[in-house]
């Protein structure tokens, strides 16, 4: 069983990883939430596991983000901090089931 378990949270881990490889790749100004939700979405959808290790990943990932945003990216600390709470609103958004879409923004190719 401990194989089952395993490969179970490395698929919800990889819904996480599509989401933000995608994002990455599409490069669109404004999609980042839609991102965010959408990856928590899929993990979601894999069952209560899932909204666990997606609730965990994006909590990391904010945390991370916390600390590096101002040195990488020049942001001031309301600012990351109202970025982050946009992050987690997509992210819970996501996770309770919600239609990752409505945070699709116009324009942003089909196959994301």
């Amino acid at each position: 069983m401990t194989g089952w378990f395993s490969f179970a949270g490395e698929t919800r881990a990889k819904d996480m990883w599509r989401a933000y490889r995608d994002m990455k790749e599409a490069n669109y100004k404004g999609a980042d939430k839609y991102f965010h939700a959408r990856g928590n979405y899929d993990a979601a959808q894999r069952g209560p596991g899932g909204a666990w290790a997606a609730k965990v990943i994006s909590n990391a990932r904010e945390t991370i983000q916390g600390i590096t945003d101002p040195l990488l990216k020049g942001m001031t600390r309301d600012e990351v901090r109202k970025d982050s709470k946009a992050d987690q609103f997509a992210n819970e958004w996501g996770r309770s089931g919600k239609d990752p879409n409505h945070f699709r923004p116009a324009g942003l190719p089909d196959k994301y």
